[in-house]
């Protein structure tokens, strides 16, 4: 009996030791266990949710501490008591989960060893045996330290032990809430996931041609002679002399998930999950719900993305929050990357922090960090590296841009309800979207143009190199909406000869200041209407080429596609000279009866 019980002692004790130590290494892993089963789904627990972490916490450092006490034998009577109240309750926890099928893995090993709800329950029902063995034949448990060093009393051996198992429990408890807040300021120190670090997410997103299918069964129930009658199948329709009355479909065994399952990256409704699996030198940052974001942790994410960015990489952000949501934070903290949605569960999955980076390569991960370790995200020179990005700038003419566009937006949809409604979306005061728009916009422009200016004396024109893309338009677009054309035309050229800006962009401003000239433009990019009269492609220099020049300067479409794009499916480009589009414009200005 002495040995069973030794062998029942051993196998509870470093049973709890191990389950406690796995959660503890994923705090946060536990906690979203947790909420699962505080969904009003489950237990309907919601007020707990909120506590969930601190409830892991507790629960695991309390389940280690017991595991350690029955293998000392200290205060054995109250260590299994609190072992067999504390299994009780998770014995009916996943009972209830396999029986009603709430939660789908126990979490009782973590990630380590996933388990389904009926073997979480078989696994509590035997520790639930033993420490009730345990409990019925404690006399058995002898403590740790008892026998009384020579020459002592056997008083003083037993403090003596009581006090040397007291202060292992002790540093064990220490050490339990040091590994625990490590792991939570970092990571977990161990990673059985299917995003470790190693691994490849394509692959492990593939199911082989082998894999077991799901297996399901058909209940056709029918009304046969006047009595209900369940023919179980396959799938095929049963051969049944009576009438069809229903049918159910059960699901006899799962088919074969691959370790990645859930994982998609979306944005505007396109689907971008290959374009980045299989790019070289992506930098993600994870944060799976922005609204529950640390936003402490940004300082530390934008210095460290824009250092990835100057050295070449492409940077990414990941959340489940809305679009609506991440462009605002986006632009609130300045981060210099974009955010695409991926679903929430993937996203806790994929890194323990909120936010957290990841270095992918190929799909590879290279490496993940919590956002405390972000400085030491590893970077290499890239032949694609822009070690003059100026993000101080950037975020200024991002913001110069949003503002050259505030009204002209507004200006384009009619004024009532629609451009209300446009101006509650873009987050204006009705003062701001009505009155003389024109007027509020020239006076956004006038501003606009005097910081530009300071920029080209101070940097020349804010290119990619400078800026990235596509921040390097910002510039363009005020100069084109200015009377500044002539001034900065050259400069504009030269940018776009380097590649600086795209050329598309240098040629329909050359076409809009020959134009204004009256003169004939070169691409074909500037179309006119005045008053009643049709619309018109200004007249072009040597129009017979002009296709192979839109062509050489970056353009997709030829003049006469773009030329409906610009006036409609029905217009048809036609030449016309420069007189009669000067004459157009003439009679434009001529008011009637005069």
């Amino acid at each position: 009996m002495k040995i069973l019980v030794q062998i029942a002692r051993f196998f509870v004790g470093v049973l709890f030791i191990f389950s406690g130590f796995i959660k503890l290494n994923d705090p946060l892993g536990f906690s979203y266990k947790l909420q699962e089963y505080f969904a009003p789904e489950v237990l309907d627990l919601e007020f707990l949710s909120p506590y969930a972490l601190l409830l892991s916490i507790v629960l695991v450092i309390v389940e280690i501490l017991l595991g350690i006490a029955l293998l000392l034998g200290h205060a054995k009577k109250l260590a299994l008591w609190l072992l067999l109240l504390m299994i009780a309750f998770f014995t009916f926890l996943t009972f209830y989960s396999a029986y009603f099928n709430k939660v789908t893995d126990c979490g009782c090993f973590g990630d380590a060893i996933p388990l389904v709800p009926w073997e979480s329950f078989a696994k509590d029902v035997v520790l639930l045996v033993l420490i009730l063995f345990l409990f019925w034949k404690r006399e058995y448990i002898n403590p740790a330290f008892a026998k009384s060093s020579l020459g002592d009393s056997r008083l003083s051996g037993e403090r003596s032990g009581k006090a040397h198992r007291s202060i292992i429990i002790f540093i064990a408890f220490i050490a339990c809430m040091g590994f625990g807040y490590y792991v939570l300021m970092h990571l977990p120190w161990l990673d059985f996931r299917a995003y470790k670090e190693g691994s490849n997410i394509t692959e492990n997103m593939i199911i082989p041609d082998d894999a077991p299918q799901a297996v399901f069964e058909y209940d056709w129930k029918f009304l046969v002679n006047g009595e209900e009658k369940i023919i179980t199948t396959a799938g095929g329709y049963p051969e049944v002399d009576g009438k069809f009355i229903d049918y159910e479909t059960r699901q006899v065994s799962e088919g074969y998930e691959p370790p990645v399952h859930d994982f998609t990256i979306e944005r505007n409704g396109e689907d971008y999950t290959s374009t980045f699996l299989e790019k070289e030198n992506v930098i993600v940052v994870v944060a799976y719900n922005l609204d529950k974001t640390e936003t402490e942790a940004y300082y530390n994410i934008r210095k460290a993305t824009e250092e990835a960015i100057r050295k070449g990489y492409s940077v990414i952000g990941l959340t489940s929050s809305s679009q609506e949501i991440n462009e605002a934070f986006t632009r609130d903290y300045k981060l210099p990357f974009k955010f695409y949605f991926t679903d929430e569960t993937a996203l806790k999955t994929i890194i323990r922090a909120n936010p957290g980076i990841m270095s992918l390569d190929k799909g590879t991960i290279l490496q993940k960090l919590h956002w405390n370790d972000a400085q030491n995200l590893e970077l290499k020179e890239l032949a694609t590296a822009r070690p003059k990005l100026n993000f101080e700038l950037k975020h200024t003419l991002d913001s110069i841009a949003v503002l050259d566009q505030k009204y002209r937006k507004l200006m384009q949809v009619p004024e009532g309800e629609e451009r209300a409604a446009l101006g509650k979306e873009m987050g204006l005061s009705p003062a701001d979207y009505s009155g003389d728009l024109w007027e509020k916009q020239t006076a956004l422009d006038t501003t606009n143009v005097q910081f530009i200016e300071r920029v080209f004396r101070e940097y020349g024109y804010p290119g990619k190199t400078l800026v990235g893309e596509p921040t390097n338009q910002a510039a363009w677009f005020v100069i084109q909406h200015s009377n500044k054309i002539s001034d900065y035309l050259d400069l504009m050229k030269d940018a776009g000869k380097k590649d600086e800006i795209p050329f598309s962009m240098v040629a329909m401003m050359e076409d809009r200041y020959l134009m204004s000239q009256e003169k004939e433009q070169i691409y074909g990019t500037q179309g006119m209407k005045y008053g009643d009269a049709p619309a018109f492609i200004w007249p072009i220099k040597n129009a017979a080429q002009v296709n192979e020049r839109r062509r050489d300067a970056g353009f997709s479409m030829d003049v006469e596609e773009y030329a409906q794009r610009l006036f409609g499916e029905n217009f048809i480009y036609t030449e016309i000279s420069l007189e009669e589009a000067q004459k157009r414009k003439q009679n434009s200005f001529i008011l009637p009866g005069s």
